[in-house]
């Protein structure tokens, strides 16, 4: 699934090509959504924005597209007219006079006017957003120290999106790994020290996956993989999907187990375990 930082690459691009822009026709590839068509076409967007995973196209009169890409959903743009040549199912295109922004695959889609907006099942009960700039090191540190959080593992809750908003599992893993922590380590097990660089990772890889298209490894260690013919796959992580394979920092082996529902790669070498 597309994490926060994917999310908010792919809301720039849409921005780029319909925001300030009359929606001259809008058309939704699911059935229930049809009749809102005639409410849309015809209004400016006035912001494309992100909560987390998710994503809001606004417009002029106070109404907007929630959408989700869950696991499957895509964007794309280009000239109003021309489609990618792909097999996916179209479910959203907004089309101005000379671009248009076109949704693949995602379901999970919905019009609403700004009133609604705090009571959207999902979006009511997001946390910070790790992308916003307002959101601090502070900010993180008293959730990792809140009753709700501090006894529990940080493997079952990093991705939960109650606790912030935009991370996932190749963001867990990695930030994990730079804190030095293992999976079934709980807020309540560090010292101030340990909590505070955590807050730190948990607001600076994303920033960091955001800026340079997905990198969360060490930006030098991964410019010199790369000049030395690594793969982008195999450059940008520290061990997300490197199970079997040498830690770049200490050479013990990448070991992947499940943690919260799902895979979770660590190294035993560099990771401390509670």
């Amino acid at each position: 699934m597309p994490e926060g930082p994917e999310i908010r690459r792919a809301a720039d691009e849409v921005a780029a090509a319909i925001q300030g822009k009359i929606a001259t026709r809008v058309t939704f590839g699911l059935d229930h959504l049809k009749p809102m068509e005639k409410l849309l076409s015809g209004h400016k967007v006035v912001a494309v924005e992100t909560h987390g995973k998710a994503m809001l196209t606004r417009f002029e009169h106070g109404q907007n597209i929630y959408s989700h890409n869950q696991l499957y959903g895509r964007w794309y743009t280009a000239p109003t007219g021309q489609r990618p040549d792909i097999s996916r199912q179209l479910r959203l295109s907004i089309e101005t006079a000379d671009r248009w922004a076109l949704l693949y695959s995602a379901s999970d889609i919905a019009v609403l006017p700004d009133a609604a907006l705090a009571e959207h099942p999902f979006l009511s009960t997001l946390g910070p957003d790790v992308l916003d700039s307002s959101v601090t090191v502070e900010t993180i540190e008293a959730r990792l120290s809140s009753p709700r959080y501090r006894n529990r593992r940080l493997g079952n809750f990093l991705t939960e999106q109650r606790f912030v908003a935009g991370l996932g599992n190749y963001l867990r893993c990695e930030i994990l790994f730079c804190s030095g922590l293992a999976a079934n380590i709980r807020p309540a097990d560090l010292d101030g020290a340990q909590r505070h660089q955590l807050a730190e990772n948990i607001l600076a890889l994303p920033r960091q996956s955001y800026r340079t298209g997905g990198i969360t490894n060490t930006l030098d260690a991964a410019r010199k993989l790369l000049d030395a013919g690594a793969t982008f796959e195999q450059a940008r992580f520290h061990v997300f999907r490197r199970a079997g394979k040498p830690c770049y920092r200490c050479g013990n082996t990448i070991e992947k187990i499940t943690s919260g529902g799902q895979a979770c790669y660590w190294c035993p070498g560099c990771q401390q375990t509670g």
